[in-house]
């Protein structure tokens, strides 16, 4: 299994595709956008030359992890001799659902096809196709070249086979997987996104500042990065959508998104990506600056 397809060029996508082209997979990334595809080779190479610089990887390493990737916007072409697809498009369910049933129709019949979803149910992408034991999630962290963590996610249906095959590509990336059943939020997302959540709700209710919360958590609770910075380095709408999931599956009121993270995305107030959150970034990409105070 050398060849591997990556659907979506974004932040997680271009991660995913770095890291299997680093440990010598031939890579095939896959997006509708030219302009998304030429900036996820910039944010490649940008991201091996700090490895260069920090002497984690040689110059020829480089070399030999861009030579493996290519590119298409045709994802039947992409996909074509792929032997495993990773899908890292935008969490949305009709999205992935089209996506999938495209996948099953281009992709020779032994192929695996993986999600990187941090929320939707396996089970129900593997319905719309007519391999459900060949698909499975996996839930790559973000930054992906870095992060150790892969949940692999089983659906109803996910062969024994397809998990111990996704278990040791895994391992061969020189990740930690961790098997998880198919419920909405998996494991990081439903014990991370209540916690975000609660950090909004208590700046909301004027209990705290934004620099006050992450700093409690940081040096209270050991936190490398404080909830509210961290919401903003994965995206106010990323994390909104994942609750909305979550509260829908579980109907339990503690995953409903507090009324500021729904504004602050109506609002185009993503985080790091839109330049503002809970911290502004139009000068630099440290949450330095405050952008939203409530007392």
């Amino acid at each position: 299994m050398k060849n591997v397809a990556v659907i979506g060029a974004g932040t997680m996508g271009n991660g995913i595709a770095h890291t299997f082209a680093q440990f010598d997979y031939k890579v095939q990334l896959i997006d509708v956008s030219q302009s998304a595809l030429d900036k996820g080779i910039a944010t490649i190479t940008k991201n091996l030359d700090r490895m260069v610089a920090r002497e984690k990887i040689s110059e020829e390493d480089k070399t030999r992890t861009l030579n493996n990737i290519t590119t298409y916007t045709n994802m039947e072409e992409g996909v074509e001799y792929a032997s495993l697809v990773v899908e890292a498009a935008t969490e949305n369910v009709d999205l992935k659902l089209k996506i999938f049933k495209d996948l099953d129709s281009f992709c020779p019949d032994d192929t695996i096809l993986a999600s990187n979803t941090s929320s939707i149910s396996i089970t129900q992408i593997a319905a719309v196709t007519s391999r459900p034991g060949m698909v499975i999630g996996m839930h790559f962290m973000n930054p992906v070249p870095i992060m150790k963590l892969v949940e692999i996610i089983k659906g109803y249906s996910t062969s024994d086979e397809t998990y111990k095959t996704v278990e040791e590509i895994s391992k061969k990336l020189n990740k930690v997987p961790v098997e998880v059943n198919d419920y909405p939020g998996f494991v990081a997302n439903r014990i991370l996104m209540p916690m975000i959540n609660e950090a909004v709700e208590t700046l909301y209710n004027g209990v705290a500042g934004v620099q006050e919360i992450d700093t409690v958590m940081k040096l209270g609770m050991a936190h490398p990065m404080g909830p509210l910075q961290l919401a903003d380095f994965i995206g106010l709408d990323v994390c909104l959508s994942i609750l909305n999931v979550m509260y829908a599956g579980f109907k339990n009121p503690k995953y409903a998104p507090c009324p500021l993270l729904v504004n602050m995305v109506m609002a185009g107030k993503l985080g790091v990506k839109s330049g503002e959150g809970f911290y502004d970034y139009s000068e630099s990409r440290k949450a330095e600056k405050v952008a939203v105070q409530f007392s």
